[in-house]
């Protein structure tokens, strides 16, 4: 208010003023350009935009209206996968979890948590696969804790595994899942059938053989990686009568014949006391640790030396330690175990 009436005040003293002038010169010409400047002053100085309102103005110019909308990030935690869990061995009183939850827990119980960190992020992808595999395939498909599907362990059990380093090794494994997170393995747009062991003999075994299914993807690859492991060979001694009573042949002494094995060496096929048996069979019956298998007499035993540790397919978890120690990739160690695959984000 105060600014208006010094303008006020300011346009007077120049109204009289400039009259003044005008009764001195006394020129007609010059008072009308006197009057048409004294009525364009005042007008300019009122019609000027306000600096404040300018800018207020411009302030806003950039505000949206507009609802804003949920990241993307915030709908990918509203949208998580959950499985099917059971601890009964006749898969009773299921209880739903969150599938990456579960993977944590996956990873804890099926790997050491000391591997590198590639290796526990390709099992974290496999571990993860394998369980969506299995809920695609069957339908209320409901996972098992044990080795039937995959070994899971609660926090109590890591706990209890772990002893004093817990937090150390709970952090490696949640890692490695939270990094791989919502990735899976897929074969020309489906899921992969991602199955996985702990050692080979130098060689993975195809699908087709061990578990009847013809995949591209599960082919034998060398994994030569295990054999500087120390489980790579083991060796099985029993006597001549449990050798027999557990293979359902007689046991007049034990002759071996016609033993055929693939390229990958894994034992194909065996004649036992004439009876012929698969190498699956053999390894299943005998409780061995691998198909690959050597059987030898000794007196009144029988020692069998194996090399390798678990059915032979997909990724050997040792053979993924030695790839990565190597600098490879978890996603070269996948694309390396299980052929042609690709990793999808889900």
């Amino acid at each position: 208010m105060f600014f208006i009436h010094f303008i006020l005040l300011i346009l007077y003293k120049y109204f009289i003023f400039t009259l003044h002038i005008i009764r001195q010169k006394e020129m007609r010409m010059n008072r009308l350009l006197v009057l048409v400047v004294i009525l364009l002053v005042p007008i300019a100085i009122f019609t000027a935009p306000d600096d404040e309102a300018v800018l207020k103005t411009e302030d806003h110019e950039d505000i949206s209206l507009e609802m804003p909308l949920a990241s993307e990030k915030e709908e990918e935690e509203e949208e998580t996968i959950q499985v099917m869990l059971s601890t009964n061995q006749d898969k009773s009183d299921a209880f739903s979890m969150d599938l990456e939850d579960y993977v944590v827990g996956v990873v804890a119980g099926e790997m050491p948590a000391s591997f590198n960190m590639e290796a526990l992020k390709a099992q974290a992808v496999a571990s993860r696969t394998f369980a969506l595999y299995k809920m695609d395939s069957i339908q209320d498909y409901v996972l098992s804790v044990t080795i039937s599907d995959q070994v899971y362990l609660t926090q109590e059990e890591m706990k209890e595994k772990w002893g004093s380093d817990f937090d150390y090794y709970y952090q490696r494994v949640k890692d490695a899942v939270e990094r791989t997170k919502g990735e899976v393995l897929t074969y020309q747009g489906d899921l992969a059938s991602t199955y996985y062991f702990a050692i080979s003999n130098g060689y993975t075994d195809d699908g087709l053989t061990i578990f009847n299914e013809d995949k591209d993807y599960l082919v034998s690859v060398d994994s030569s990686w295990d054999k500087s492991y120390q489980s790579y060979s083991s060796t099985y001694t029993l006597s001549q009568e449990s050798f027999c009573s557990k293979l359902g042949i007689t046991c007049n002494g034990i002759v071996i014949t016609d033993e055929v094995r693939a390229d990958n060496h894994y034992v194909r096929s065996i004649t036992i006391n004439g009876q012929i048996f698969t190498g699956i069979q053999v390894f299943q019956k005998l409780n061995l640790k691998s198909t690959d298998f050597t059987i030898t007499v000794n007196g009144g035993n029988v020692e069998i030396l194996t090399y390798g540790f678990g059915h032979g397919v997909g990724m050997s978890q040792y053979g993924a330690q030695g790839m990565a120690s190597d600098g490879y990739t978890y996603k070269d160690i996948l694309q390396h175990y299980y052929q042609d695959t690709e990793i999808t984000k889900l």
